[in-house]
């Protein structure tokens, strides 16, 4: 885990050039703008499967909301293993789980029309769901992999444009 420490903030005007003004989601008028030279790589919503990987190699198993640092290495292993659950997942028509509706004091799991993966055994095995509060579905569906694609996407383009050599890639959950 990285430890905090204090800013030298006479050091601040030597990396003006690298900041960048950010603005939240809701500041449609660009009214709070901050200055950061921290970037963001991607959002992982609901994709229980990336956080539970995140916590068991990169964070000790220590589910705690904290900053940590994430290597090239620990980068690349994700990516091969999200594309070998990718290769090896063949989605079929079937009924999803999206939710529950509670009726007559019990929760009832609402079902519709998507896809599932046909043989979910290596997905469960590389990259297995995990369950929480605010952790979305442990199903093996069309979201699953949605999720997987999207991070693909992510690991690949952060591994192609970092220089780890003088930028650090971080990991940190909320729920």
């Amino acid at each position: 885990m990285l430890k905090k420490k204090k800013i030298n903030k006479d050091l601040l005007p030597l990396y003006e050039s690298e900041f960048n003004t950010r603005y939240y989601s809701w500041d449609d008028e660009k009214k709070y703008g901050r200055k950061s030279i921290i970037s963001y790589l991607a959002d992982w919503r609901k994709a229980n499967q990336i956080h539970r990987w995140f916590v068991e190699n990169v964070q000790d198993g220590n589910d705690d909301c904290e900053i940590y640092e994430v290597s090239k290495e620990q980068l690349e292993e994700l990516l091969t293993l999200c594309k070998i659950v990718l290769e090896n997942s063949k989605l079929i028509d079937a009924q999803v789980k999206n939710g529950q509706t509670y009726v007559d004091g019990e929760w009832v799991d609402n079902y519709e029309d998507g896809q599932v993966i046909e043989n979910n055994v290596i997905a469960r095995k590389l990259l297995p769901t995990a369950s929480g509060f605010f952790f979305g579905s442990t199903e093996y569906d069309q979201w699953y992999l949605e999720d997987i694609k999207h991070t693909i996407a992510v690991l690949e383009d952060c591994l192609r444009d970092t220089d780890f050599e003088h930028e650090v890639v971080m990991y940190s959950s909320s729920w």
